[in-house]
């Protein structure tokens, strides 16, 4: 990568320059890198994360990890293996369990890590690439364009002004992108009313297996991590996090303890607001992702809420098929929006039935109204009988589908309105995998 000294302004050049070392940027980073891609990352926070966060790789992330070759290096004193996902009313009754056993090998599995442990491991491969350059604290200004065509952008590194042409600018900047304002693409942004007090404990004794607790406006999951630590998120009205803490631990606790009497002990583990923190939840849709020499990949592109499990690892599959395509583009010499459209083509449809399935998740589990609490209560327990409908679900919330997992007739066999003739005849593929 050339690089040059004017007056005030550094100058580079390279062949794709990335917005953002989030979940995409940095999977992008890395898979442009082990093609040999010259590429140059900006992150504007200082340094690798290090705050705390809920960490579940689903299956298709775990694929996007082994493509990468780093699956099996993740720190096993870091992960945890877990494979039985108890869905509970509050106050214990349970409802459904989901087996992620039931996927097709390998990937037959969820794991939970401690916070960003991929993250980092991800982040500390591409520091070992010669072709990538990874600058933290250095923030994105703007765009360069020529006859209307992006061929760079604008940074700013501490006090340096910096220049970058590119023959593609990847925003990866997340549900506030600032790339994706400079492309001056709307962005139809909503924030979530409830986001998630997120905890992490060490337990008295151990937990394998991962709960779920649903009830009126009342959702509490525990998932069991690497020793014996469990992560606990609880959903909150958002903005209300300080009021939660001015209340006290005690108070917090006795609510998680009105919602599983039986982890009582597990939930005194809290000790200190230390190991808390506030996560609040967005959707994005926007009416395209690409423009000529530019494209928006994860959060930027296309947020959503945290109940489909898949927002994460959809940035990382976002990454991985784009880097599947900016070589063609590189080769071609055409980085117009036409040619970046393939990607999107192949990305949307998984992502816009993600996007619908969350918002419905949203409707029926984070109720208040009874009926239709009563009508989630029963769709739960259906599942639990019916082997097909269940591996839908499992295989959706796994990022092994594209299409969604309920058709007319199956929602009205889900809620027990009409009787399910393949009920204990599961499909062991996904239709329209992604």
């Amino acid at each position: 990568m050339a690089s040059s000294k004017g007056s005030d302004v550094k100058h580079e050049e390279t062949d794709i320059a990335v917005v953002g070392a989030g979940g995409g940027g940095a999977v992008l980073a890395l898979a442009l890198a082990q093609k040999g891609i010259k590429t140059i990352v900006l992150e504007q926070a200082p340094g690798p994360p290090r705050g705390l966060r809920g960490e579940i790789l689903q299956p298709n992330g775990q694929r996007v990890l082994d493509q990468l070759g780093l699956l099996n290096k993740l720190p096993d004193d870091a992960t945890r293996t877990v494979r039985r996902f108890h869905f509970c009313k509050v106050g214990g009754e349970r409802l459904c369990t989901v087996d992620y056993g039931d996927l097709p090998a390998p990937y037959n599995r969820a794991v939970v890590t401690l916070p960003n442990v991929a993250h980092h491991a991800i982040l500390d491969a591409i520091q070992t690439q010669p072709s990538v350059a990874l600058w933290y604290g250095a923030a994105f200004t703007g765009l360069l364009k020529e006859n209307g065509r992006v061929v760079g952008l604008t940074a700013k590194k501490g006090t340096e002004e910096i220049t970058i042409k590119a023959k593609v600018v990847v925003g990866a900047d997340g549900a506030f992108s600032k790339v994706r304002q400079a492309l001056q693409i709307p962005a139809d942004l909503y924030l979530y009313p409830q986001g998630y007090l997120i905890a992490i404990v060490d337990a008295p004794t151990p937990v394998t297996e991962a709960k779920y607790y649903v009830g009126k406006r009342t959702i509490l999951g525990m998932f069991p991590a690497a020793g014996n630590k469990v992560y606990l998120f609880y959903m909150i009205p958002t903005g209300s996090y300080d009021r939660v803490k001015s209340q006290g631990l005690p108070a917090l606790q006795q609510a998680w303890t009105a919602i599983d009497p039986s982890n009582e002990m597990l939930f005194r583990a809290l000790t200190d607001w230390s190991q808390t923190a506030f996560m609040p939840t967005g959707r994005v849709r926007t009416p395209t992702w690409v423009a000529d020499g530019a494209v928006l990949i994860g959060d930027a592109a296309h947020a959503m809420n945290p109940h489909a499990s898949q927002g994460r690892m959809q940035a990382m599959v976002d990454a991985m098929t784009l880097a599947d395509l900016l070589p063609e583009c590189l080769a071609s010499q055409d980085y117009s929006a036409e040619r970046l459209k393939r990607f999107e083509h192949t990305r949307r449809p998984q992502i816009t039935m993600l996007q619908r399935l969350a918002d419905e998740q949203v409707l029926f589990w984070n109720t208040a109204n009874p009926m239709v609490a009563f009508l989630r209560d029963r769709v739960f327990r259906t599942l639990d009988r019916n082997e097909r409908l269940r591996y839908r679900v499992l295989s959706t919330t796994a990022g092994l589908r594209s299409s969604p997992p309920f058709g007319m007739a199956d929602r009205l066999m889900a809620a027990g309105f009409l009787p399910d003739p393949a009920a204990h005849a599961p499909e062991r593929t996904a239709p329209g995998a992604g």
